[in-house]
């Protein structure tokens, strides 16, 4: 069986094993850690199987990676329980075509790994293109906030992604293998709530939308205040087909972020509050009373 998501759970930082570039030596990694695999793990021969000496004679075949994906290009949003679910497609082209492929997301620095998240399938699901020699080759990681996936909030935002490509030689030394081939973002998941008062309001009369922005704290596994933070105040009259800006406001220390206005629209309308964020906008809606 091949070696590929398996890391020693030890407690301290992480250490890359066997990176190709740069170097570094086995007395410079942290003394305490757990390895993520290596271009020679993922791709390891089956134990027991018997050597290609056909290999010697010829040059190794190094396939050539042309892209990776990570989440369809979307940045991997997680809060405090749900169990979040991305892909990574690599896409890569050798002479013998493409047998196997392998990634995974690590954070850090190369010789002192903090974070990991990586599959635990044993072979990548690959579709090849129209062109025999190339695949794209997908590998689902799913994470899980209440684990020791994201066991603090300073994991959030850029991550190395570390994948290679397996040429279909059935020789173990024919892959490629990039520890940081690309980025990707993993972000801790914001909410928004909006509610405006008094209801039913009446014409002249102040209406008060107030709001509150949490985001997700995995170091303690809940929603605490995100302050700071513009949020856009929007009013859309009913039969409207657009909301329109009455206000760009910042979230408080306590996180609220309130304004009032005196709006004397007819019939129903709606006021949300938006941001550009992790989070989707939310809204209440408003009941207007007619004079008299």
């Amino acid at each position: 069986m091949r070696i590929r998501a398996t890391v020693a759970a030890v407690s301290g930082a992480l250490a890359l094993s066997a990176l190709a570039v740069p170097a570094v030596q086995a007395d410079e990694k942290p003394e305490a850690g757990f390895s993520v695999p290596s271009g020679a793990d993922a791709f390891a021969a089956e134990p027991g199987a018997p050597a290609a000496d056909a290999r010697a004679a010829r040059a190794v075949e190094t396939p050539v990676i042309k892209k990776v994906v990570v989440n369809g290009g979307k940045n991997i949003v997680v809060g405090t329980k749900s169990k979040q679910k991305f892909t990574i497609a690599i896409t890569a082209s050798s002479p013998s075509g493409i047998e196997d492929a392998f990634a995974y997301l690590w954070h850090g620095h190369v010789d002192e790994v903090d974070g990991f998240l990586g599959p635990t399938q044993e072979f990548a699901n690959c579709k090849v293109s129209a062109d025999p020699t190339t695949s794209t080759c997908t590998v689902s990681v799913t994470v899980d906030p209440r684990s020791e996936d994201l066991y603090t909030s300073s994991l959030a935002g850029t991550w190395n992604v570390a994948a290679g490509a397996l040429a279909a030689t059935g020789g173990k030394d024919d892959f490629i293998w990039s520890d940081a081939h690309a980025k990707a973002r993993v972000q801790r998941f914001s909410k928004l709530t909006v509610n405006a008062s008094p209801e039913p309001v009446k014409k002249g009369k102040t209406l008060t939308v107030t709001g509150k922005l949490t985001r997700a704290n995995w170091d303690t596994k809940t929603y605490k205040g995100y302050s700071k933070q513009s949020v856009q105040l929007q009013f859309k009259k009913k039969g409207a087909k657009s909301y329109s800006t009455v206000k760009t406001v910042k979230t408080s220390s306590t996180t609220g972020a309130e304004r009032s206005s005196r709006k004397s629209h007819g019939s129903y309308n709606h006021a949300r509050g938006s941001l550009v964020c992790s989070c989707e906008p939310r809204g209440s809606w408003i009941r207007w009373v007619p004079p008299g």
